[in-house]
């Protein structure tokens, strides 16, 4: 995967790193171009932001968790960050929530922007149950491999203080007309207060921004004021995909 690395000042290093995953056919160069970044530095907030060129190929070649892992997790924290979210929009935000189910720990936090949650008939079985706080996964070998099969009964684990202390934050953004609010607002159902983020409209950039905006006002990131940035040893390369 091809990566490009925006410093938070002056080319000096962060500790934290917040790692930029577009939705299906989206650039990555967007989210500096629709104002994530510079949101970001006009909170101040001492955190790095690594835009992945994150083809939507990849995930129908299954081959994303460990690109993602591999290419791009590994090497940054070899680098010295001490801290790593995943900012996923539509199947980017899919993409994040998949990787921490098959790489635990892997990341410090997750900020799921419209995200895609799988296919409609498990939704519409959990939403039969009564949501996700009381649906129960059945039993027994799954009727297919589909990772949503394994995406949900991770995903419930948030309804449970006791086991979501166990997991990274997780903070869940998306318009009330989106085509896959059906299944945000089962997600949302299950977070703590202040963890999840609405607004007007359907899925796209505009209502994106807004929700970045309002979620930096709560995220749990450093302030520039606190945080001692390290001059890197050489300029970062983008890694080839």
């Amino acid at each position: 995967m091809k990566t490009h690395l925006k410093f938070a000042k002056n080319n000096a290093r962060a500790d934290t790193l917040l790692v930029f995953l577009p939705g299906a056919f989206l650039k990555p160069e967007e989210f500096e171009r629709e104002g994530f970044v510079n949101a970001v530095r006009e909170r101040e907030f001492a955190a790095d932001a690594l835009l992945v060129d994150a083809d939507v190929s990849y995930y129908y070649d299954q081959t994303f968790i460990e690109r993602l892992h591999h290419d791009v997790l590994e090497p940054q924290r070899a680098l010295g960050y001490r801290s790593i979210w995943l900012v996923g929009i539509s199947i980017g935000g899919f993409g994040a929530l998949i990787h921490e189910l098959a790489k635990p720990g892997a990341v410090d936090g997750i900020v799921a922007l419209a995200p895609y949650l799988g296919r409609r008939p498990i939704g519409a079985e959990i939403h039969k149950a009564g949501g996700l706080r009381a649906w129960k996964a059945p039993e027994g070998p799954p009727p297919d491999e589909e990772v949503d099969r394994k995406l949900w009964p991770w995903l419930q684990q948030y309804a449970s203080p006791q086991k979501a202390a166990q997991l990274p934050p997780l903070y869940l953004g998306f318009g009330l007309s989106d085509r896959f609010a059906s299944n945000h607002q089962l997600l949302a159902d299950a977070l703590p207060t202040g963890h999840v983020f609405t607004t007007e409209g359907g899925h796209d950039w505009p209502q994106w921004s807004q929700l970045w905006r309002k979620m930096l006002d709560v995220l749990p990131l450093p302030s520039m004021a606190r945080s001692e940035l390290r001059r890197p040893a050489a300029t970062p390369m983008a890694i080839a995909a």
